[in-house]
Formats: C-alpha cells, sequence, structure tokens
C-alpha cells in the first residue's frame, strides 16, 4: 500500500529538527519585508517607529513624522487590559 501524502507518524531527530529552527530568523525576516512591501503596494504607505518617533514612509520613499514616541514605553502586567481614552 503506497504511503500517504500526510505527514503522520514522520519523526524528526533532534540534529534535523536544530537545522531546521535556525532558518526560523531569515523566515521571519524575509516574511517581514515581504508584508512590508505589500503594504507599500496596496495602501501606498506603512506607519512605523523609527528613532522614537511615528513616521508615515510613503512608497515613494518620503517620510512623514507623525509624533515623538514617549521615552518609556506603557508599562502592561501579563493579562492586563487597557484601555485608550478617545481624544477630539
Amino acid at each position: 500500500m503506497p504511503e500517504s501524502s500526510d505527514n503522520r507518524g514522520f519523526q524528526l531527530d533532534e540534529a534535523a529538527l536544530s537545522s531546521l529552527e535556525v532558518a526560523i530568523p531569515e523566515l521571519a525576516q524575509d516574511a517581514l519585508r515581504q508584508a512590508y512591501l505589500q503594504a507599500l503596494t496596496t495602501s501606498g504607505s506603512v506607519m512605523e517607529a523609527i528613532d522614537g518617533q511615528l513616521v508615515r514612509t510613503h512608497a515613494d520613499g518620503t517620510r512623514t513624522i507623525l509624533k515623538d514616541l514617549p521615552q518609556h514605553p506603557t508599562p502592561a502586567r501579563i493579562g492586563a487590559r487597557l484601555v485608550r481614552k478617545r481624544t477630539v
């Protein structure tokens, strides 16, 4: 009976698993770059934090500084829910 195409029963040894885990950071970096470029292509701009400032980067490469970000991040406990006050 031919083997099915699924991987049930397939086991990786420790060396094979370690070699696959080494590739995760590079795969994550590539995925982030692809998502960034796709966002620029579809919406024309991306908001990002650069050097303590909130910046809108446009598809043509220009950047608009939107605001300075706080020097210290807002502390939060695990499981806590923070609610932002609406400003008009």
